[in-house]
């Protein structure tokens, strides 16, 4: 194994943790998806041919989650009970409220919003990530952010209507 391979890898930890958990929105997940995928990428290093590291390892830890989300949908369902309270000032209470719209969305929305946004990542790298054309990543991106404001702005989100 390169050192130089090994030590970009460990320079993504921190952005793959941040990625994770906010995908996972639970950080023992989180933590265990971001060991998984610097597993897989330290085993697999023959097979990085070059190119974007980051996308390369953010491709990695979102298909661990599919494959997560894939084997949890097949088990039941528990909810988890939330403290109501409303004695939250202000930058709390709104750091509340994103995490509760971003909970909301659909995983790939949330996925691609947080690649976008949080990550930087381009377009292209997204749609390379998730395996989808770039103009799915735009519409998944634009319904994400109007998904959002309208969580924030206390209405109601649109359904999306099927055809």
């Amino acid at each position: 194994m390169s050192n130089d391979f090994r030590h970009n890898v460990e320079t993504m930890i921190p952005a793959l943790r941040r990625y994770a958990r906010a995908l996972a929105r639970d950080a023992d997940i989180a933590d265990d998806l971001v060991q998984d995928t610097l597993v897989r990428a330290l085993r697999s290093e023959k097979l990085f041919l070059g190119g974007d590291l980051r996308a390369w390892l953010y491709t990695i830890l979102t298909n661990l989650n599919r494959n997560r989300r894939r084997s949890l949908a097949r088990q039941p369902t528990l909810m988890e009970l939330h403290d109501t309270t409303a004695d939250a000032s202000g930058t709390e209470a709104e750091g509340r409220d994103i995490s509760r719209a971003l909970a909301t969305l659909a995983e790939d929305q949330r996925a691609v919003l947080l690649l976008v946004v949080l990550e930087g990542l381009s377009y292209r790298d997204v749609a390379d990530i998730q395996g989808v054309p770039i103009g799915t990543v735009m519409s998944r991106l634009a319904r994400a952010r109007a998904h959002v404001r309208a969580v924030i702005e206390g209405e109601r989100p649109a359904l999306r209507r099927v055809k």
